[in-house]
């Protein structure tokens, strides 16, 4: 019996065995890495065995956001040595990661900040199109999409080729695959990689054009 196919030809089971593979991985390098940033230092051990869980976990080396991961962490890593500097590096990197936060803002889940286009882009409105994710502290997703409207952009409830900018909301969502991110910013990461002028940026950014002011 024919195996049956998805969209891009490969085997329903097969693709879909893949996909929970890859899920199960980034939420134990999740796990892993809020682990290491909860008390607020990184030392050589730990990015050793970070390093290594890494080698082990090869096979999704090429896939955001293991791959920026990874390729940071062998760069500190290269002279055999995690100097101060590279300690505050790996910490930083990894919060932007688990979605961590300063404890003066004191929320308890917080969103990635790792697929953020640095330096943040100049945002136009009239006939581009946005899509939101997460949860804002700006007001509801409808607020945000109502204010995008009103400046003659479009809104999309979906990433896709014909999405402009994908705006990420403070608060992480419980909806989410994964604590910090889910499948909106994973998709927007595969287009940005394929060459697509997908700008991702954070509420605050998005709200300083809007509004004028971050939004707290």
């Amino acid at each position: 019996m024919t195996e049956p196919l998805d969209a891009h030809g490969q085997p329903l089971i097969r693709a879909y065995n893949c996909k929970q593979h890859h899920d199960r991985t980034l939420d134990e390098l999740l796990g892993l890495a809020k682990g290491m940033a909860a008390d607020g230092c990184i030392n050589q051990l730990e990015a050793e065995f970070l390093q290594k869980w890494l080698i082990k976990n090869n096979d999704l080396n090429a896939t955001w956001p293991i791959n920026v991961i990874n390729n940071r962490v062998n760069q500190m890593l290269c002279d055999g040595v995690l100097d101060g500097n590279e300690q505050k590096e790996l910490l930083e990197l990894l919060c932007s990661f688990t979605g961590q936060i300063p404890v003066e803002r004191e929320l308890e889940n917080m969103s990635c900040t790792l697929p953020l286009d640095s330096p943040p882009p100049a945002l136009q409105f009239q006939g581009r199109a946005y899509c939101f994710t997460g949860k804002f502290v700006s007001g509801t997703r409808n607020d945000c999409q109502t204010a995008v409207l009103q400046l003659g952009g479009a809104v999309k409830n979906t990433v896709s080729k014909k999405t402009d900018y994908l705006v990420i909301g403070v608060i992480g969502s419980r909806d989410w695959v994964h604590t910090s991110y889910g499948r909106k910013i994973e998709r927007a990461m595969e287009l940005r990689d394929e060459g697509h002028g997908l700008a991702i940026v954070s509420e605050d950014h998005w709200a300083q054009h809007v509004y004028g002011t971050e939004p707290f």
